[in-house]
């Protein structure tokens, strides 16, 4: 059921590295960086449900293995923490996944282990 995850350009410019990758479970992390910051100096609130959506993303494509595609219709993202240096873990897990669609929740955590974001996105299947 597993295959290669694709990363975006867009994940490149962030810096997402997809460190583990299956339909069951998605790891990632990301180098926090001044371009990432927003004017006062701490992650801007984008580069969370960037995470969260590429993840919850990665992990839906790679469950539906080739018989589709997962697109996101919906992504809640809660800001729970500030960042300012360090690395963002990422770790995303299924919730629910059905013919047409899946619920995926991503919890963001700091360098420490702090919980410093989560979310949930909801895709929709796309089958061949």
């Amino acid at each position: 059921m597993d295959t290669e995850p694709a990363v975006s350009p867009f994940d490149e410019l962030v810096g997402t590295s997809v460190v583990e990758a299956s339909g069951e479970r998605v790891v990632a992390t990301v180098p926090v960086a001044p371009h990432l910051h927003q004017p006062h100096g701490i992650v801007h609130g984008g580069v969370y449900a960037t995470v969260v959506e590429t993840t919850a993303s990665i992990g839906a494509n790679l469950w539906l293995a080739g018989d589709g595609v997962a697109v996101g219709v919906a992504n809640h993202t809660d800001f729970l923490r500030s960042v300012s240096d360090g690395t963002l873990h990422v770790e995303a897990l299924p919730v629910q996944r059905g013919r047409s669609l899946q619920l995926w929740r991503v919890e963001v955590s700091d360098t420490d282990g702090a919980l410093v974001a989560s979310g949930t996105v909801r895709l929709m299947n796309l089958r061949r």
